[in-house]
This record gives C-alpha cells, sequence and structure tokens, in this order.
C-alpha cells in the first residue's frame, strides 16, 4: 500500500464495505463533508471531491511537511486547540506556531496522515451505524490511493473525479450533482476546495469547462459505440 507523503498529491478513493450504500440521504453527504473538513482540511488541499452513493473520489495534496509537523505537535500537546474546521488558511496559522518539541519522523508522518482518514471514516460509521441500527465495518479498510505525478495526471483525476455520476449513470451533466466539487470550482466557492489554485493550474474557468465537456463528449461516443 503507497504511504501517504508530505506535499504529494493523490487520487483517493474508497467503497463501502459490501454492496449497501454509504450515503443513503441527503444529510449523509452533508454529516460526511462535515467530518471532512475537521479530519482532511488540516492535513490536505482538496482539489476534487465527488460523494456517490456506495463510493467516493478524491483529488487531494497533503500540506507541507512543516505544517503537518505542527499538527502532530498540537496533537500532542492539550493546551493546544484548534477548531480546524473554521480555519482557512492553514498552512499560514501554522507558520506562526513555534511549539517544538521531539523531531517528528517520516514513519510519525506517514502514520498520521493515515490515522486522520481513519478517523474520518471512524467517525462517519458510528454515527451512520447509530442512526441506521446497523453495526460493523461501513468503508473497505484500505482506502486506496494513487500518487499523480504529473500534470496531465493531475487534470485527467479532476475530471474523471467528476465525471463519476454520468458514468455510473446517475446524471447526464456534471452540474446535476449535488455532492461533487464541481459546482463549488464553476460557482467559485472556495468553502472546502482550492478553486484558485485549481483554476490557475487549468488556465482558467472557460479551460477547466471545456476540459469537462471533452471528457464528457468523448464518454458519450464510447457509449454510443
Amino acid at each position: 500500500m503507497e504511504s501517504l507523503q508530505p506535499d504529494s498529491c493523490y487520487h483517493i478513493f474508497n467503497h463501502a464495505n459490501g454492496f449497501e450504500s454509504i450515503f443513503r440521504i441527503r444529510e449523509n453527504f452533508i454529516y460526511f463533508l462535515e467530518k471532512y473538513r475537521l479530519y482532511i482540511s488540516p492535513i490536505a488541499e482538496t482539489y476534487a471531491y465527488c460523494l456517490m452513493p456506495n463510493h467516493f473520489h478524491l483529488v487531494v495534496r497533503m500540506r507541507k511537511r512543516e505544517t503537518i509537523e505542527e499538527l502532530i505537535r498540537i496533537n500532542n500537546d492539550p493546551s493546544i486547540r484548534f477548531n480546524f474546521s473554521k480555519v482557512s488558511n492553514f498552512d499560514k496559522v501554522m507558520s506562526n506556531i513555534s511549539n517544538f518539541g521531539k523531531v517528528i519522523s517520516d514513519n510519525d508522518i506517514e502514520k498520521y496522515l493515515s490515522k486522520q482518514f481513519a478517523n474520518l471514516f471512524s467517525c462517519y460509521t458510528q454515527s451512520f451505524n447509530k442512526v441506521y441500527h446497523r453495526k460493523g465495518s461501513l468503508f473497505i479498510k484500505n482506502f486506496k490511493r494513487e500518487p499523480i505525478s504529473d500534470k496531465i495526471y493531475f487534470l485527467n483525476a479532476i475530471v474523471y473525479t467528476h465525471r463519476n455520476p454520468v458514468h455510473h449513470g446517475f446524471r447526464e451533466k456534471y452540474q446535476d450533482w449535488e455532492y461533487s466539487s464541481y459546482n463549488d470550482i464553476v460557482d467559485g466557492v472556495c468553502d472546502l476546495t482550492e478553486v484558485s489554485k485549481l483554476l490557475a493550474i487549468t488556465d482558467g474557468l472557460k479551460s477547466f469547462k471545456e476540459m469537462h465537456q471533452h471528457s464528457l463528449e468523448d464518454f458519450n461516443t464510447e457509449c454510443d459505440l
């Protein structure tokens, strides 16, 4: 299993543990995103996401090593507490903290990054199980992560993530699926997604839309064939 590294980009996805849905109603999707902000936004920049009824996709970039190290120190120091779901610029906040402790090893960092995802899945599962009177795991234990090494792979992962509702037959257009970052990016909503950074990479909103439209046309052509 590929380990998560600071300042590295990944396509991350996970699936229900079995054939049931992990998101049944709108409130499930919203709750997952709330917990995502709490556990994942501190450690990663999010460039794309899509939540489907039985799986999800993310395109993220882990934050810089210095930021991750400070998060670990804060986590180990009960005298320092932040509500990370309400902090908008994590790297800037971390740069103003001078709480130096022991040297943080590569192994410590890898464990912490993976643990944050485990905490997200565990927190959501506990709530889901309570609401729906079920027991046991909800997600596949070892979530998939693919390192993104170049711009082409990055852009393809963005489009693929947003195209999931069309690919699986839930919608015909990107904008018709509520639980992805596509509309956030088009509308300039920066609550969760790194809109300005992403559009800088895609050379603007027009290019972003064209890239997605071409992918949709190619997909529809393949389906017709």
